[in-house]
């Protein structure tokens, strides 16, 4: 019998530290991950095409993000995502039981040396 993971992003995402200071804080560094995930899953390509993603989403993520300032900016999403410890990331969003499709075209090297930038 398949074993499936809970559903709790909170848990798999503890583990990676909030890179920005206190006082600079206006989203959830969770719904920062959580929309950045969900964009991507949509088919968004880059940061402004995640905030839009956000935006046009507003009313169903609201259902399952609790945040205080809105839909972060494209700019939020670059500076905090270029901030987090990268392997940390990568290891809890294996944990969490994401399963990318991959481009079979590309060398499994080829694809961890050169992953698609957000920049």
């Amino acid at each position: 019998m398949e074993q499936h993971l809970p559903l709790d992003l909170e848990t798999y995402f503890a583990a990676v530290d909030d890179p920005r200071v206190e006082r600079t804080k206006r989203h959830k560094l969770l719904d920062i991950i959580i929309i950045a995930i969900c964009g991507m899953i949509g088919g968004a390509e880059g940061w402004v095409e995640i905030e839009e993603f956000g935006k046009e989403k507003e009313a169903w993520l609201k259902t399952i993000l609790e945040w205080p300032n809105g839909i972060p900016s494209h700019d939020t999403f670059g500076r905090v995502f270029a901030r987090l410890d990268p392997v940390k990331f990568e290891e809890c969003f294996w944990k969490s039981g994401a399963k990318p499709e991959w481009d079979d075209s590309r060398s499994d090297r080829h694809r961890w040396q050169n992953p698609p930038s957000f920049s």
